[in-house]
């Protein structure tokens, strides 16, 4: 993206648009300073992945434009908020949605409900104004669209895996070639030996917010991170279905199950196992997973979902328990969402 903008800008100057993540070290830190800092227009445009849901402080951002898809409510808030800042002569700013990101925005509970504006004839309601349900393979303005072929690829294991087969779509690898969706499955089919040898080992990863974690970055490493696992659940169908899932489908050619099919079996050793107020909070964590997919189940995630549902730390404490205890709870229900045999017990 940033070469693309550099070769059809107008500027003269070589760093109008540059482009900051980790892998920029720091060059990239620097060019985000500048970018940061208000007296300077050069750089004019940053690219990035995940920096704007960050707390960089950039008073004069203009304009927002998504790329990549948004699972979480609470991660869209954050990147919304680089827009807020206030700076003099700015009195809004753009976003421009290329990944339907925008349904975030239907959030009563954090926003209240939609303001009518003086003048407006009409009070725009995302939800109560959603379009129906597109018929199959007719997309907006009534241009049909190209149902995905599906194709078996054969892997090393002998065993055959569905895919979705894109005719006009390639997947960049880790070193930064194109490859087809076959050779992404392939490839990534290859990596996963190195990380676990079964099911149940993946499953006890999987299973803690630490090694999961871990095991998560090591993948980036090898080129599968976030953007890349999204691209996974696309190629296999498998979008409302937990990485884990999607991992063991290559790995083992499981059949993956939703997360509300994993939520609700989880739900019910929930019932079981916890205090009726750990259970009310579980339900509640479970039902932002079932939406929004595993990383809200992060460490990082437990105070959010905290001040979410609580509104403040200390209203959390009083009804669960100290923070240690809390997060005792967090971290051991997540057992019950991968346990041996979910997903066979879903099955029958």
């Amino acid at each position: 993206v940033r070469d693309l903008i550099n070769q059809m800008k107008t500027s003269k100057d070589p760093e109008y648009c540059v482009r900051v993540t980790a892998n920029d070290g720091a060059r990239g830190d620097q060019f985000l300073r500048e970018f940061q800092d208000n007296e300077k227009s050069i750089p004019t445009i940053l690219t990035t992945s995940q920096k704007l849901s960050t707390g960089v402080d950039a008073r004069n951002v203009r304009n927002i434009v998504l790329m990549r898809s948004i699972g979480s409510m609470i991660e869209f808030k954050q990147i919304i908020g680089r827009g807020t800042r206030l700076y003099e002569g700015k009195d809004y700013f753009t976003i421009i949605d290329f990944v339907k990101a925008h349904h975030h925005f239907s959030d009563p509970e954090w926003d209240g409900e939609p303001i009518a504006v003086e003048g407006d004839d009409k009070l725009y309601s995302p939800r109560a104004q959603q379009p129906p349900p597109q018929a199959e393979n007719e997309a907006e303005d009534g241009v049909p669209t190209v149902v995905p072929r599906r194709i078996k690829v054969k892997l090393r294991d002998g065993k055959e895996r569905t895919i979705q087969h894109m005719m006009a779509t390639t997947y960049m690898s880790g070193d930064g070639s194109m490859m087809s969706a076959a050779q992404f499955l392939e490839s990534l089919f290859g990596a996963l030996p190195e990380f676990f040898k079964d099911e149940d080992q993946l499953r006890e990863i999987w299973s803690v917010p630490d090694t999961r974690k871990i095991f998560l970055s090591r993948l980036a490493d090898k080129g599968f991170g976030h953007d890349q696992m999204a691209e996974m659940q696309k190629i296999i169908d498998a979008e409302k279905s937990d990485l884990f899932d999607v991992l063991a489908f290559v790995a083992f050619a499981s059949s993956p199950i939703t997360r509300a099919e994993r939520a609700a079996s989880a739900c019910q050793q929930v019932h079981v196992r916890f205090t009726d107020r750990q259970e009310t909070f579980l339900r509640f964590v479970l039902q932002q997973y079932e939406k929004e997919g595993v990383h809200e189940l992060d460490l990082e995630k437990l105070s959010p979902l905290l001040q979410l549902k609580y509104n403040a730390i200390s209203d959390a404490v009083a009804e669960l328990g100290s923070p240690d205890q809390i997060r005792d709870v967090f971290v051991g229900f997540q057992r019950y969402l991968y346990e041996a045999g979910t997903t066979s017990a879903i099955a029958k």
